[in-house]
C-alpha cells in the first residue's frame, strides 16, 4: 500500500468533534473503511454495516476451510465406517432415517471447548 493510499484511508478524530461526522460516514460509503486517528495512534475503523458482514463472513469461511485442512490432514481412511455399518450398529433403518425430522446442522464454533 503506497502511503497516499493510507493517508486516504484515514482520518481524525477532529472531524467528529467539529461536527463533521455525517462528511466521514459519506466519504466511507463512497470509498470504504477509514481508520480514525486520535492523539496520532489508530484509534478504531469505521465501516459500512455490509463491509462488515461481508468481512466476517470471509473471516467464518476462512475459519472453515482451515479446519477442513486440519480434518483431512488427520483423515485416516481405515478409521472411518460406511453409513450402512453406521445404521446396523445403532439397529437403524431407512425408514427410521426417513421418519426424523429435519436436522439443523451445528458449525465447528458449536463445538469450541469441548
Amino acid at each position: 500500500m503506497s502511503v497516499t493510499s493510507a493517508i486516504k484511508r484515514t482520518v481524525s478524530i477532529s472531524l467528529f468533534n467539529r461536527g463533521q461526522a455525517g462528511k466521514v460516514f459519506d466519504e466511507v460509503k463512497r470509498t470504504g473503511p477509514k481508520v480514525v486517528i486520535k492523539n496520532n495512534e489508530p484509534e478504531c475503523v469505521i465501516m459500512s454495516p455490509n463491509d462488515y458482514v461481508d468481512m466476517i463472513d470471509e473471516l467464518e469461511d476462512l475459519k472453515l476451510l482451515a479446519l477442513a485442512y486440519e480434518r483431512l490432514e488427520n483423515y485416516d481412511p481405515s478409521k472411518t465406517i460406511s453409513q450402512e455399518e453406521l445404521m446396523a450398529e445403532f439397529g437403524w433403518s431407512q425408514e427410521d432415517l426417513d421418519d426424523m425430522d429435519d436436522v439443523e446442522i451445528e458449525g465447528p464454533e458449536d463445538y469450541a471447548g469441548r
